[in-house]
């Protein structure tokens, strides 16, 4: 009788980099690691301290399904389940846009615009994770999120929960659900990619994150052009608007701000990659 394959913790290592590569898929060594650390309960360090141990078949099983899952381009964070934002873990699914690292740009702006806020509205709030965060981090605030899928108020509910903040949950379109109410800062990473675009994405993106969430309509600004003056009159004198726009659209958004005649001069914001990422401005 032919004994069995042994799959020892670097074997699998390497096969699964190889396949991962083979996918298109970037960083393929880390990813394999990450997915291994969920199907093992081991962390990184745990795996290469265990190297040459054989896996389980248990463990193999639960491995081969999440690497097959991965192949197929499904976004890691769906397989594992959570993404880390600002230092907090939130809860992904396909109902949400997975929270990215440029969009921390967005949240560290309004703590450094507004740190005596009292009131903060996030628009579009997807998973939550603005809203969870500024809750946490600027205590004296109450925080609404407003979004107009209910699936993906589900998950933002939960991510409050998990991460203990008190944060007013709100169903609808943009600033619908707020009608009559003024706050101290908005925020919104709102839909930005050109519709056209949209096919061009990488995979994880494209076929995984809700389309909602992406499309900007022709040029990518339909929603900057409906939002930026709305907004203005459920601000309080001085209130800060802040806005995430996509690469090469700041200078655009810039333009609709100054078009109202209703805020200050913008202010714009790089990310840690030196790109515009953020545009905001203060209602005169």
């Amino acid at each position: 009788m032919a004994q069995a394959e042994i799959w020892t913790t670097l074997k699998v290592l390497d096969w699964t980099r190889e396949f991962l590569v083979s996918r298109g898929v970037e960083n393929a060594r880390l990813e394999a690691e990450w997915l291994l650390c969920a199907a093992t309960g081991l962390d990184r360090v745990g795996l290469y301290l265990n190297f040459e141990k054989p896996l389980s078949d248990a463990e193999l099983a639960a491995y081969r399904a999440m690497v097959a899952r991965r192949g197929r381009r499904e976004p890691l964070q769906h397989i594992l389940g959570t993404q880390e934002f600002c230092g907090l873990e939130f809860e992904v699914t396909p109902d949400v846009l997975i929270p990215r690292r440029d969009t921390e740009t967005l949240v560290n702006e309004a703590l450094a615009r507004m740190p005596d806020a009292r009131s903060v509205l996030d628009i579009g709030t997807g998973s939550g994770c603005i809203a969870v965060v500024l809750s946490i981090r600027l205590r004296k605030a109450t925080v609404t999120a407003v979004d107009i899928s209910e699936e993906a108020l589900a998950v933002a509910r939960r991510n409050a929960e998990r991460n203990g903040a008190a944060v007013e949950f709100l169903h609808g379109s943009l600033l619908e659900p707020v009608a009559g109410r003024q706050f101290d800062l908005i925020v919104s990473n709102p839909p930005y990619i050109p519709s056209c675009d949209i096919a061009t994405l990488e995979p994880e993106v494209r076929d995984f994150d809700p389309c909602a969430a992406l499309d900007g309509g022709p040029d990518g600004l339909d929603v900057y052009r409906a939002l930026i003056p709305g907004a203005a009159t459920h601000l309080v004198s001085g209130g800060f608007l802040l806005l995430e726009v996509g690469i090469g659209q700041a200078a655009d958004v810039v333009k609709i701000f100054r078009m109202t005649g209703l805020y200050g001069e913008p202010v714009v914001a790089r990310d840690q990659g030196g790109i515009e990422r953020v545009v905001g401005a203060a209602r005169s």
